[in-house]
């Protein structure tokens, strides 16, 4: 089969790789229709080069049609559609119980002292094969996929892999006090999608983000849109926000950037050092003295009114970042975090989408292409460039 593969700082190919097999008795094979590109494997793409292998299988955004299932398998059938969760979690462990999938203990990686297993994400997480790929191995398959209506586009469902319960569970966090103000730090895919939940749930949302065409997509949807650069040259974000909030500051901040946040170029500089060097000096580097580029976060502390909440979905991956302990501890601040727990609302979302299109998934994505054109894709998606903000990868479509 063809699938994006891995080979290096800023080197995403299209190669073929022998197919999937059932390898244990509760595991199905899913023929892939349609796979995101998330900013978080942007991650990959550079940063967490020192845990990736030449090779590895991307992708963590999967959908499609169930082709085999185990002898153990007793709740989905070859034909269903079915959409696959980025979380490996086996459904039924302590932490499962609680739904805190993304912390099953069945897929931790207590090697490297991490989480549950994902999808197509490096040795950090499993290096479990990923769905960028036109066929996909799905473990633990009675409990993990969501099986979905076969009416509708693609479109309609895939985000539940990921976007829409990372978004709700960042606006879930967040806990927004009803008639009160959110500020969500960017408008990538999770950054739009939370500010569609959050207007959709009455409040209202001030958006940042330096990107025009994503401002210009949220403010359709609602959102009051703020653009970085002008905010920085009027004292900041957290000043701005101020003057439109009776000098309070917002009552909750959905960090959507994580790592990737421009303005730490010291740290930038760091991760890229890291990248640069042998695997086995990066590696412990980056677990044990990591940083990050954390100017979303301290926007984030210095913006939320006190005694407020910041909901933290961006990805961060460093152990050794200076936090504003005192203003944290001063403030009052709440920080609420973490990877989301998908299958713990991928139920009440599926329920919606049935219904309705409330959160404007049908025309969320932004780029529909060939599995061929991921190489070109995550440079452009990277760099901003083309409008893209979401990308969607169909194996079956034509180059």
């Amino acid at each position: 089969m063809k699938a994006v593969t891995w080979q290096g700082v800023h080197d995403m190919q299209v190669s073929e790789v022998p197919d999937p097999r059932i390898e244990e008795p509760t595991d199905a094979i899913i023929k892939i229709t349609s796979t995101g590109l998330c900013g978080s494997d942007l991650h990959l793409y550079e940063t967490l080069a020192p845990f990736m292998e030449p090779g590895d299988i991307v992708g963590h955004e999967p959908m499609g049609i169930v082709e085999e299932v185990g002898p153990g398998v007793t709740k989905l059938a070859v034909g269903d559609r079915v959409v696959v969760p980025f979380n490996v979690c086996c459904g039924s462990c302590w932490m499962c119980e609680r739904d805190l999938y993304s912390q099953c203990e069945t897929t931790q990686n207590h090697e490297h002292g991490t989480g549950a297993s994902f999808f197509g994400y490096s040795k950090l997480y499993g290096q479990v094969p990923g769905g960028q790929a036109e066929l996909l191995r799905v473990p633990f398959a009675d409990f993990m996929p969501i099986k979905v209506p076969h009416e509708h586009s693609d479109d309609r469902f895939l985000f539940l892999s990921d976007v829409l319960p990372t978004a709700w569970q960042a606006l879930k966090y967040a806990d927004v006090p009803d008639g009160g103000t959110l500020l969500v730090l960017g408008a990538g895919p999770i950054g739009d999608m939370s500010a569609r939940m959050a207007v959709k749930a009455g409040h209202r949302v001030i958006s940042v983000d330096r990107v025009p065409e994503r401002l210009a997509r949220v403010m359709a949807f609602g959102a009051e849109p703020l653009d970085l650069e002008i905010a920085e040259n009027g004292g900041g974000v957290g000043e701005v926000v101020r003057g439109l909030t009776d000098g309070r500051g917002p009552d909750a901040v959905i960090d959507a950037v994580g790592m990737e946040a421009h303005g730490s170029p010291s740290a930038s500089l760091v991760q890229k050092f890291a990248g640069l060097l042998p695997d086995a000096i990066s590696e412990p580097m980056m677990k044990k003295a990591g940083l990050d580029r954390l100017a979303a976060l301290y926007t984030a502390i210095d913006a939320v009114r006190r005694g407020g909440t910041i909901s933290i979905s961006g990805v961060y991956g460093g152990s050794a970042d200076p936090m504003p302990m005192m203003q944290l501890f001063d403030k009052q601040v709440q920080l609420r975090m973490g990877q989301a727990n998908v299958r713990a609302w991928s139920d009440e979302l599926l329920a919606m989408l049935v219904e309705d299109d409330p959160f404007g998934v049908d025309a969320f994505a932004t780029h529909h292409l060939p599995l061929s054109d991921a190489p070109s894709a995550y440079e452009h998606f990277q760099k901003k460039e083309e409008g893209m903000v979401k990308v969607v990868f169909q194996p079956g479509l034509a180059a």
